[in-house]
């Protein structure tokens, strides 16, 4: 089965001022789009080929002879869900058992949001430890199918 780039779940221009159009057909059409290429190339011909992509994530994970499928089917996922995560007049602070959970375990919002910053621009891989933020970034992160 040859893995296509799924639609966008809203028009492009659907996140700004926020995310602009051209923003989007970069990092979608493009960006996301070669991953997808990637992977077909990848698995093309092979018994990996019927697999799906969570399949071909946990197959992959973890095997050094197939870095290549998995870092490329992990951010096929990653990203089909990453867009889906978001919507036209999103956001806005969490509520609920989430905005607890924030509060009680993360030191609040707004450390959240400087702790998540500070990983996703450092992109470091580090253990938590005491006093530490639980946020981490890895170049090799197993996402959420292998969780």
């Amino acid at each position: 089965m040859a893995f296509e780039l799924p639609p966008l779940p809203y028009p492009k221009n659907a996140l700004e001022p926020h995310t602009s159009a051209q923003t989007l057909d970069f990092h979608h059409g493009k960006h996301h789009q070669a991953y997808v290429t990637n992977l077909n190339n990848l698995v093309k011909g092979s018994p990996m080929e019927s697999q799906s992509l969570e399949e071909l994530i946990r197959a992959s994970y973890k095997d050094e002879s197939k870095v290549g499928v998995f870092n490329n089917a992990a951010q096929v996922w990653n990203h089909t869900f990453f867009w889906n995560c978001m919507k036209p007049n999103g956001g806005g602070a969490p509520t609920g058992n989430v905005a607890q959970a924030i509060d009680r375990d993360l030191g609040g919002l707004a450390k959240f949001k400087d702790d998540f910053k500070a990983a996703a621009v450092g992109q470091c891989s580090a253990a938590a430890g005491p006093g530490s933020s639980p946020i981490a970034a890895s170049s090799r992160s197993p996402g959420p199918p292998m969780r």
